[in-house]
């Protein structure tokens, strides 16, 4: 392709890229191919990456308006560029030189993390729907173009398994440049990671980056099974059992504090998209916090699913801190929804014997068990709270128990789930070994294996009534917020009555007009980014 009649006084390189001869040239070498190329039917790919080249010599200059101008346009291009060549080449972006038809482009992965994996998928951030988000995006304008990518999660790394399994997300920011080491080389196309690198200099200027925080999230979140497979694992389906654990949703920082984000029964993490993109989108928030999220099998009875999480996060600490000597240990925060609130709430009590004699009329030692069985066992009913949590945050949380497990629709259900968790069986062999070592309200229920998640939120549980009294401990500060349905006969969520989530002792308190859906509510989302501020 031949330069535009403009473009007199720059010469042209293999490449097909130009290269000005005075300081005036390269912006007007740029709006000259910008204008070639908007003359073109469908945009020519060639053209607009010259403009981009140009345009971004174009900035080296003394004249900060000439220098902005150019940046403009500098960007303009770019994202004219990324959008044809993600027409041709939608998947598999890797570093490295790029042929797409006649043009050539060097791939650069500036600053980003190492659990990004190539080949990366790539999208415009602006091409991303937020539908997930309810139409709610955090970007800021800036120099370059703002990109989401997906990358598959890297197998051999050493944490790898708090990386979620469909795939890890990042939020890119791209743009073209000349390879100066080079003359005769292909353009870069930069790919960055804004938050590590938060602008460019180029010669005199320097240039924020525009970012998106929300593009990625939502676009992992399209792809995600996790939502059809939320309500399976309710009657102990094995793909959320594959899943369960702890995943890090962002590069772990041992300077930032967790953010510890606990769903409820038959459900999973994608509940916490509107509160993740909000504390994302706030800087001052993503500075200090880094969020976590628990995938379990709902269908565990409570005292074994808090069990787990606290497993999960031991594990992860293993991975990440085998020392114990980073600062994130300290002041993590939960978040619970539901039947997630209050197995954050007991990650923050200590149990004493109260759970446990609530089950048994006698201590461990005098049980007939294998060492296997009552160690299990013991680490169900008696527990101390999580080290290093500082605050939690409980919404709609049954405390106090939900009729709803209750009625016909939970018995029915309560018949279909627990009965695989290992937990159970082994509870069951225990009951059935010392009938007489069991309270007699509980002794068919643990003979039979009929308890789980459900069965353990009736509100006369005998268990579950023996831990409306264990509290969070002194020096970790709590708060409910709970929701009411407008002209309902009674104060409830349609799910858990209000004097069930709230507590007492609550640092604050926040009723508001909402179904059990509490943690899509804006104002819920507001509360909690008021607390995580406090």
């Amino acid at each position: 392709m031949n330069s535009p009649q403009s473009t007199a006084g720059s010469s042209q390189h293999g490449t097909g890229v130009s290269e000005p001869s005075s300081a005036g040239a390269p912006l007007e070498s740029a709006r000259a191919w910008a204008s070639q190329a908007q003359r073109s039917e469908h945009g020519d790919l060639q053209a607009w990456l010259h403009c981009a080249v140009d345009a971004y010599r174009a900035i080296d200059t003394d004249d900060r308006a000439q220098a902005d101008a150019a940046a403009l346009m500098a960007t303009q291009a770019a994202e004219h560029v990324l959008s044809r060549a993600l027409q041709r080449h939608p998947d598999a972006w890797s570093p490295g030189v790029l042929q797409l038809g006649e043009v050539r482009l060097q791939i650069e992965l500036r600053g980003t993390s190492s659990s990004m994996q190539p080949p990366l998928r790539l999208r415009r951030a602006q091409d991303v729907p937020m539908d997930a988000f309810r139409g709610q995006r955090y970007a800021r304008a800036g120099f370059g173009v703002a990109m989401a990518a997906l990358s598959s999660r890297r197998e051999d790394a050493p944490l790898a398994r708090l990386s979620p399994h469909s795939g890890v997300f990042h939020n890119l920011t791209a743009w073209i440049e000349p390879d100066t080491r080079q003359p005769d080389a292909p353009p870069r196309l930069v790919l960055a990671d804004p938050q590590r690198i938060d602008a460019v200099t180029v010669g005199p200027h320097r240039f924020p980056l525009a970012s998106d925080t929300s593009a990625g999230y939502a676009w992992g979140m399209q792809i995600s099974k996790l939502e059809r497979s939320g309500l399976w694992g309710l009657v102990g389906g094995k793909q959320i059992g594959r899943r369960a654990g702890l995943y890090l949703l962002e590069d772990y920082d041992p300077n930032k504090r967790p953010l510890v984000m606990i769903h409820g029964l038959g459900s999973n993490p994608l509940i916490w998209a509107s509160l993740s993109n909000a504390i994302w989108g706030a800087q001052d928030l993503r500075e200090r916090f880094q969020i976590w999220q628990v995938i379990y099998q709902t269908d565990a009875p409570l005292l074994v699913a808090r069990m787990r999480v606290q497993e999960y996060l031991d594990d992860a600490w293993h991975l990440l801190d085998p020392e114990g000597t980073a600062s994130a240990r300290s002041g993590a925060v939960l978040i619970g929804h539901s039947m997630g609130g209050v197995v954050a709430r007991l990650l923050c009590v200590e149990s004493g014997d109260a759970l446990w004699n609530a089950a048994f009329v006698v201590p461990p030692q005098a049980l007939d068990a294998s060492t296997q069985d009552l160690e299990l066992i013991k680490r169900i009913f008696s527990f101390e709270p999580y080290p290093g949590i500082a605050r939690a945050v409980f919404l709609a949380a049954p405390h106090r128990g939900s009729p709803s497990a209750a009625t016909l629709l939970g018995r029915l259900t309560r018949d279909l789930v627990g009965r695989r968790a290992l937990e159970v069986h082994a509870l069951r062999r225990i009951a059935l070994s010392n009938p007489a070592s069991i309270r007699p309200e509980m002794l068919h229920v643990f003979q039979q294996g009929w308890i789980n998640s459900i069965s353990t939120l009736q509100a006369q549980q005998p268990v579950r009534r023996a831990t409306e009294a264990l509290l969070p401990v002194e020096g970790i500060a709590y708060h409910t917020i709970a929701g009411v349905q407008p002209l309902h006969r009674q104060q409830t969520d349609g799910v858990v009555p209000l004097e069930s989530a709230m507590i007492p002792g609550a640092a604050s308190n926040l009723v508001i007009r909402s179904g059990h859906r509490i943690h899509q509510n804006r104002l819920a989302v507001a509360e909690i980014l008021r607390i995580l501020r406090e």
